[in-house]
């Protein structure tokens, strides 16, 4: 099977990303400013797709959701269900740990506004496609917002079409995978009400109840 593939640090696949990184590595020296490969084992049965790293989350600390609100939430909401370990404190080095469960975004590498190009997302699918492909144990990707839907299915060479993105759906996927969508646990979507913290845990909840106790 081989190693996962993951972007080189200083990845020019997208120069534009590429360039970002740079202006905020010169304004920012002591950040991660790289991009930002995944957490948790690749023998979890639980994988969670992002977006992209948050310019002073996971691109300040190097770790998918951390040292921002989406990871004040996620996390929390991880260890409440069994997925986590420890006691998240937004810092890589908090000793917090995953359970049978493994994150990483759509696009390693922030993006200008949080917004990266359909080009950007098309070009670092074939990182998501090779985490997919290495584990052996996957039952369920969540994914978390429309990009992070889409880029799971072009991973997987399925037609988008045929499973539409909606909160709280469960798409049965070829080879008994499941897909789970999610709307993005951002700051931006609690604060307008899109996603309620009693929405994300019902999410959260009912996977938990689909994988039982922790494998």
């Amino acid at each position: 099977m081989g190693l996962v593939a993951v972007p080189d640090p200083d990845c020019g696949l997208c120069p534009r990303l590429r360039a970002f990184r740079h202006a905020n590595a010169r304004q920012f020296p002591d950040w991660f400013n790289a991009p930002v490969t995944a957490f948790g084992d690749d023998d979890a049965r639980l994988l969670i797709v992002g977006l992209a790293p948050g310019l002073r989350g996971a691109n300040r600390t190097g770790r998918p959701f951390t040292g921002d609100y989406a990871g004040d939430l996620l996390y929390g909401m991880l260890h409440e269900f069994g997925f986590g370990r420890g006691h998240y404190a937004g810092r890589p080095d908090d000793g917090f740990s995953l359970s049978d469960c493994r994150i990483v975004n759509a696009v390693r590498c922030v993006p200008p506004e949080n917004r990266p190009t359909t080009r950007e997302i098309n070009t670092c699918n074939r990182f998501l496609a090779s985490e997919l492909s290495h584990m052996p144990r996957l039952r369920i990707v969540l994914a978390l917002g429309l990009i992070a839907h889409k880029a799971v299915l072009r991973a997987f060479g399925l037609v988008a079409a045929r499973y539409p993105f909606r909160h709280g759906a469960i798409h049965a996927l070829p080879d008994g995978l499941l897909l789970a969508d999610s709307y993005h646990c951002s700051r931006y979507n609690t604060n307008t009400g899109r996603l309620t913290e009693e929405m994300f845990r019902d999410v959260i909840s009912g996977l938990r109840n689909r994988l039982g106790d922790a494998g």
